[in-house]
């Protein structure tokens, strides 16, 4: 059953649907977009075409990472390189430090994440923002 404060089917589909548009009108290759509720377990996911396979499992984990900490992804590096708290303390190897996990949230509240991959990650973190912006 889901929770009404975990994000559903429809409105993870709204989030894979807006990163697909954006990358076949101004993007050259190929991502993964998966979208995630709060505990981090997919929910929605699409690998477009001439998405590089190793950006399947980076993209999952992307958005589990965001969805765990209620940050980006990439802001978790940043306080683990910042405060030398390695990722290994988190005692999951799905926690990632890399940029492209983006929280979804609603009134406040984190009901999700995205995470895209595949790109150079200034691109994957603008497009999972995006897609997060259907839904906040």
């Amino acid at each position: 059953m889901v929770r009404h404060d975990d994000i559903g089917a429809d409105d993870a589909a709204v989030v894979v649907d807006a990163v697909r548009e954006e990358v076949a009108t101004r993007v050259a290759g190929g991502v993964a977009i998966a979208v995630v509720d709060t505990h981090g377990e997919l929910v929605a996911f699409l690998r477009t075409d001439g998405c590089p396979l190793p950006s399947i499992v980076n993209a999952i984990n992307k958005a589990f990472t965001a969805a765990r900490e209620g940050i980006p992804s990439a802001e978790v590096g940043r306080r683990s390189k910042d405060q030398g708290f390695p990722m290994s303390n988190y005692g999951d190897p799905r926690y990632t430090t890399w940029g492209g996990g983006v929280p979804i949230t609603r009134g406040g509240r984190v009901i999700g994440a995205v995470g895209v991959s595949g790109l150079p990650e200034a691109e994957d973190m603008e497009l999972a923002a995006r897609g997060a912006a259907e839904i906040s």
